[in-house]
């Protein structure tokens, strides 16, 4: 029982500590989210504009929803609200765990918050530049002239929240393979060999999880190889690094 009660004291500390952590990157979402709410029109224009600017002239998206004019600017501003945050959120993730770690995982798990949150950026930003308009210019210049474009605004929010998704977790792609080495799972030689396995991998998940067009799965599928590449790259760097590192503390 006095093992118990000493566990449960030891680990209660943590409980409340992560509760504080988690309230704080809750409120700063919310306070970044309650200071945007006033040009919330504004960045749904701006979220939607690669849609917008590709539709034939005099044509707009429509709202099936009575309430989806009001709900849908509401939703991505508060989903970039919490973009703008997440540096904050991940460094209080980061403050909660880095006690836990050893001076060595510290080295390695700090550039890995970091350049995970910054190709999942870059990830989304190579949707919204270069897939977005490219996709729907191609829709819409192939769509018959009979046709009349008109786009629910709820279903353009799902339809970019899913390839900002998709696009973001695929740009995590060297982060996973530098851990896989790392964590001595896969060997540099190992991934080397299943390169060409994988470009077949990247078209087949590319025409699961785009939409049914020769396009978008091309511009997910080539990102996918030559990210696959630079892992290769920056696995090698890692591992010649830290063999340095011991090599050099020894």
């Amino acid at each position: 029982m006095d093992e118990d009660s000493s566990e449960k004291q030891g680990f209660l500390p943590h409980l409340v500590e992560l509760r504080e952590r988690v309230i704080k990157s809750l409120a700063a979402v919310l306070v970044c989210f309650i200071a945007l709410i006033p040009w919330a029109p504004e960045i749904y224009n701006l979220f939607a504009e690669p849609l917008i600017s590709a539709l034939p002239e005099g044509t707009s998206m429509i709202a099936t929803d009575v309430i989806a004019p009001f709900f849908v600017p509401i939703k991505v501003t508060f989903f970039m609200s919490f973009i703008i945050t997440l540096p904050y959120v991940l460094w209080q993730v980061w403050a909660f765990v880095e006690p836990a770690l050893y001076a060595n995982e510290k080295k390695l798990a700090l550039p890995i918050v970091l350049s995970s949150f910054l190709l999942f950026l870059s990830g989304m930003c190579f949707a919204y530049f270069i897939v977005f308009p490219t996709v729907f210019n191609f829709i819409v210049g192939i769509s018959p002239s009979d046709v009349q474009i008109a786009t629910d605004v709820d279903k353009y929010f799902s339809f970019s929240m899913s390839l900002f998704l998709v696009f973001g977790l695929s740009f995590e792609t060297p982060v996973v393979q530098m851990l896989l080495v790392r964590l001595d799972i896969f060997s540099i030689k190992q991934m080397v060999a299943f390169r060409p396995y994988f470009v077949v991998i990247s078209f087949i998940i590319a025409a699961i999880v785009t939409p049914p067009d020769v396009v978008s799965q091309f511009m997910l599928a080539l990102p996918l190889c030559i990210l696959f590449q630079f892992g290769i790259l920056l696995s090698k760097y890692t591992l010649s690094k830290s063999k340095a590192d011991q090599s050099s503390t020894q």
